[in-house]
């Protein structure tokens, strides 16, 4: 199923217009990643989010998560974390300045993947539901 497509300003604000845009589903093959994958970019960027598309997004990452974790898993702890950031990234398709977007300042995502910065705990939370991962992934353990 083909996902509709929204830009950022017309997303829907309520959980129903969500899920009517995307169902909450189980997540079975590549193309319904992809789609979910679309919706949760779009929401994880906005610059304020209603509680439901706060939920709507929390949920949809939960769904993403198992799906990965079930048909793309690897090693976490064989990645450092900036190689995991950029192996996370390039799966989406993802530039250093969409990085810095979700972090809030887009100048922080090069010097992040250059190591010029590290990633601090309210990077890890912004990233964690636009990825769908844990805390851990960016965590050298």
């Amino acid at each position: 199923m083909k996902a509709v497509t929204t830009s950022r300003h017309d997303a829907p604000k309520t959980f129903a217009g969500l899920n009517a845009l995307h169902p909450l589903r189980p997540i079975r093959d590549r193309a319904d990643f992809e789609n979910a994958q679309e919706v949760s970019d779009r929401l994880a960027v906005l610059d304020r989010r209603t509680r439901d598309q706060d939920d709507y997004l929390e949920t949809l990452s939960t769904l993403m998560k198992k799906y990965e974790d079930e048909h793309a898993a690897i090693s976490i702890r064989a990645l450092d974390p900036i190689d995991m950031l950029k192996y996370l990234m390039e799966g989406r398709g993802m530039s250093a300045s969409d990085l810095g977007r979700i972090l809030g300042e887009r100048s922080l995502g090069p010097a992040i993947l250059r190591g010029d910065r590290e990633l601090s705990k309210a990077h890890v939370r912004a990233l964690c539901p636009h990825f769908g991962v844990g805390p851990e992934v960016f965590f050298k353990l």
